[in-house]
């Protein structure tokens, strides 16, 4: 018997027993469409976390206050000096922005609407490095930051809550902390960063969040944003920032009392985070395949006793070992075939479920059905068929002709 011949008979014998062969094959239909939709949700999770961090610039440089690696408890906090002395050319050469800033969740009101919102006190220059755009309106200028003004700009996530609109909100009057503060501008959707959602802010200048809303003592600030000259120095530009805060914090060798965290890594940093959650969703979901390979085994032992007298008379007829093990491994491996050809398309459709909902919701979320996964899933499953039928079939073969033409 050739592998065609093989081919044939398997499906005869498959379409004989419809119901029975559809409910063996579901097990693997719903182990490779588990396997293609937690890898193609994995793939664009990560996609789509990497692509907002870098967004932001890949020469950007955060630094922050306070080191979980350190114990020291006389640490000091990062000030307007320390940003200042990052843009001397001389000590930081690689560094062309270095921008402070404040940040508080305080109570935002419009009317009767509320919402508790992040409120960053920023400079012109930080609404530049960050790569901020408008949708309406513009952002905080040296004239608000000298006369210390009560403006601000809204994320879109504040104004839908507090406007349930995001158009024509300039000039508009929201309170924080019940304080008057004029609306000149609003962002554009940028969904979720390092730091959480990057549109449920409001931004005031710096120095109207130091004297009203958000007081520091000795003109202390939380974070400190610093632009590279280019990617390619950021390394550079990290090393001379943590050299100046250790001059100026005189911070023992190896005790920072600060943190410093570009971009680069950051995304280097998410992405091998997000490769873990990927395998590791992969491998529960991979579970469901040996489940169904299972279910394969018990059917196919189950075949094999009800065609015992089938086996003996083709044994007596001149049938060899070879053939009966290819009969019965062919159709466990088309089992397992059929399963995973309709799973890849139950998964693609669970990824394409999961887009649009996405996509209602607002979040640019793309999982990707890739061709890795595609072929993974269905050399897996092939796989499982034949190896779960080894045994039935090795069991069928390994039957005496006498013996298995008696059988009742």
């Amino acid at each position: 018997m050739n592998i065609f011949e093989a081919f044939l008979e398997a499906l005869e014998t498959l379409s004989s027993n419809k119901l029975r062969s559809g409910l063996t094959i579901l097990g693997i239909v719903i182990g490779v469409a588990a396997v293609i939709a937690m890898l193609a949700i994995g793939d664009g999770a990560q996609s789509y976390i990497t692509g907002t961090i870098s967004d932001l610039g890949t020469n950007l440089i955060f630094v922050a206050s306070g080191n979980p690696m350190n114990e020291n408890q006389n640490r000091k906090p990062l000030t307007e000096l320390d940003a200042i002395a990052m843009r001397d050319e001389a000590l930081a050469p690689s560094v062309l922005v270095a921008e402070p800033l404040v940040s508080s969740r305080r109570q935002v009101t419009f009317g009767s609407e509320k919402i508790n919102t992040s409120i960053d006190g920023v400079t012109p220059g930080y609404v530049e490095v960050s790569n901020y755009d408008f949708l309406e309106g513009s952002g905080i200028t040296e004239e608000h930051l000298l006369g210390k003004a009560s403006v601000a700009v809204m994320g879109v996530d504040v104004a839908d809550k507090l406007f349930d609109r995001r158009e024509a909100l300039v000039g508009e009057t929201i309170r924080i902390e019940g304080q008057p503060f004029r609306v000149i501008g609003v962002l554009e959707p940028k969904g979720g960063g390092m730091g959480g959602s990057q549109d449920n802010l409001v931004m005031i200048p710096f120095t109207t969040a130091q004297t009203r809303i958000i007081r520091r003592p000795q003109n202390e600030v939380d974070v400190i944003v610093v632009q590279a000259a280019s990617a390619e120095t950021v390394e550079k530009a990290t090393d001379e920032v943590s050299n100046i805060l250790r001059t100026r914090h005189r911070s023992p060798i190896g005790q920072d009392d600060f943190q410093v965290i570009s971009q680069q890594s950051a995304v280097s940093m998410v992405s091998s985070i997000t490769n873990v959650l990927t395998v590791f969703l992969g491998g529960i979901a991979a579970i469901s395949l040996l489940v169904g390979g299972i279910g394969i085994m018990n059917i196919m032992l189950v075949s094999v006793t009800e065609r015992t007298r089938e086996i003996g008379l083709r044994k007596a007829l001149g049938a060899r070992k070879a053939d009966i093990l290819v009969q019965f491994l062919v159709e466990s491996s088309l089992l397992s075939l059929f399963g995973g050809i309709i799973g890849i398309g139950l998964g693609w459709l669970i990824a394409f479920i999961v887009e649009k909902v996405a996509a209602a919701s607002g979040t640019a979320f793309y999982p990707n059905v890739g061709m890795n996964a595609i072929l993974l899933a269905t050399i897996f499953s092939t796989a499982v068929g034949l190896f779960f039928g080894i045994y039935p079939a090795n069991r069928a073969a390994s039957l005496q002709p006498v013996e298995a033409l008696r059988h009742e």
